[in-house]
């Protein structure tokens, strides 16, 4: 897999930014999300291929809003810019842009006038995603206009001669008919990409890499049992065998059967070197009359970080700390269009740790988006029950707990997601949803069960598709299947009497519940 053969997507803040480069990498072209400002000297020097400048929240008339370096038009490769992108675009090669008498937001019928190279072979009118409040107004000498809409005249242009191509709308989402055919001829037309960037390249030349770095020393993981901790065991694994060391915290918190998967998967079919701590009774004891999920959150971060650097002085001296952590954390860490934001929920991993231990960090994924590591994941012979896990609360389920957590909540909300997710690996389109679970409410109804009046516990179901996590939207989950997952929880769950479905999406409700 060869490195020089890359695009690079400069960010200028784009909702879709992300998608632009998960796009090109689903077509087997490696790419990178870059800062708006990376210097085109750098990017000659690194042989990039070609450019993709990005949509964004500013317009490109007002003072002060982001500008990439000029010099990028100057290192002889083909450059696509995206809604703003192609404002600006148009701006620094002397066109001129204006406010739109009208703004466009959603679909939008495109009229191709002229089949250059992005549009050959599509047909002559296509249904886009417009985002857009400005547009161009004359195009760059030498360019030449390529597709319009009935407000917005300059839809698309390209200067053929040196490869500089506009779209005012969004080729990555989904919405854009042919958007993926559009990518296709800029990556492999235009930048005459290869095509090699898959996962048995990545397994190979990373685990080089990581043999190299690592040397004769050890390596310590801290184990979830989620993909992206179970993905870099996996590797690492693969990479230096016995001197890696996998610690698995056991907090109470987890899924049924949980800590005996891990143990089986990781311990017993790879062989690796697996310590199982158990520390349920401390997590418990810590959150007794605890309520409020910020506090919960704060308190599961530090036990674990305290439990798993008492196991980590065990080990001596070992040098390496991994960490799953995945391209998106690492473009958002230095956005830098990023401002403040508010604390929704805080989250913990293996940072933090105390001073005496000095960890170096090894990232193995960081290059990676979700779906890369699942498919990194099968690669590298994990099960799929592993592989395909939905996403899953560092805190676990207390933070599904609603109000204390106790053993026997814990039990209830155990045994009451089993069965939820037993239901839906039942449907056809099981993978369409994103996250399914159960959560247990802080409230008692009234039932009758047998003879009997009841006052238990109520359940409520939530199961939501998204493509990140950023939004959602709830799942039209079967009636059948509501009815079989109400059914089966409130006749072989002790304590439950009704279920309840969450129809909420996100926003403004987020994905769970606390």
């Amino acid at each position: 897999m060869s490195r020089t053969d890359w695009i690079a997507v400069l960010d200028f803040g784009s909702q879709y930014t992300q998608l632009i480069a998960r796009r090109l990498r689903e077509m087997g072209v490696y790419c990178e999300i870059l800062p708006f400002d990376s210097s085109a000297e750098d990017l000659r020097r690194r042989q990039v291929r070609g450019v993709i400048l990005s949509g964004g929240p500013a317009s490109v008339l007002d003072e002060g809003s982001p500008i990439c370096d000029k010099n990028i038009f100057s290192i002889n490769v083909p450059v696509l810019g995206i809604c703003y992108g192609m404002q600006l675009m148009a701006l620094l090669l002397n066109g001129s842009v204006r406010r739109g008498n009208q703004h466009e937001y959603g679909n939008a019928a495109v009229k191709i006038l002229e089949p250059d190279l992005l549009f050959r072979g599509l047909p002559p009118e296509l249904n886009v995603w417009m985002s857009h409040g400005d547009q161009v107004q004359t195009v760059p000498q030498e360019f030449r206009v390529l597709a319009a809409t009935p407000t917005c005249p300059v839809a698309a242009m390209a200067d053929p001669n040196n490869q500089f191509f506009g779209l005012q709308f969004h080729p990555e989402v989904v919405h854009t008919s042919h958007g993926d055919d559009i990518l296709h001829r800029f990556a492999f037309d235009a930048c005459r990409c290869s095509g090699d960037w898959h996962m048995d390249a990545f397994i190979q030349e990373n685990i080089l890499t990581l043999r190299k770095l690592i040397g004769s020393d050890e390596v310590l993981c801290a184990l979830s049992g989620g993909v992206d901790s179970s993905v870099v065991a996996a590797l690492l694994h693969r990479a230096v065998g016995e001197r890696l060391h996998c610690v698995f915290v056991d907090t109470g918190l987890l899924r049924a059967g949980e800590a005996e998967q891990v143990e089986e998967t990781f311990g017993r079919t790879f062989g690796m070197d697996l310590h199982i701590v158990d520390a349920a009774d401390l997590f418990f004891e810590r959150l007794r009359d605890v309520v409020d999920p910020e506090q919960k959150r704060k308190i599961i971060g530090a036990t674990f970080i305290e439990v798993f650097s008492q196991r980590a002085r065990s080990f001596g001296a070992v040098r390496y700390l991994a960490q799953g952590t995945l391209y998106p954390d690492v473009i958002e860490s230095r956005s830098p269009l990023g401002g403040p934001s508010a604390t929704i929920k805080s989250h913990h991993n293996v940072g933090g740790l105390p001073p005496d231990l000095k960890f170096e960090l090894i990232e193995p994924l960081r290059e990676l988006f979700k779906d890369e590591v699942r498919r990194l994941g099968r690669e590298l012979g994990l099960p799929e029950e592993i592989v395909s896990r939905q996403p899953f609360p560092g805190p676990g389920l207390a933070v599904r707990i609603i109000g204390e957590v106790t053993r026997e909540r814990v039990r209830i909300l155990q045994e009451a997601d089993r069965r939820v997710q037993e239901e839906i690996s039942k449907l056809p389109n099981y993978t369409d949803i994103w996250q399914a679970f159960a959560v247990l409410l802080p409230v008692h109804s009234v039932g009758v069960m047998g003879d009997g009046r009841t006052y238990e516990n109520v359940i409520a179901v939530r199961a939501v598709e998204s493509i990140d996590g950023m939004t959602a939207d709830w799942f039209r989950m079967p009636y059948d299947t509501l009815d079989a997952i109400a059914s089966r929880i409130t006749n072989e769950v002790r304590g439950i009497n009704r279920v309840v479905y969450d129809i909420s999406s996100k926003p403004p409700s987020t994905i769970e519940w606390e």
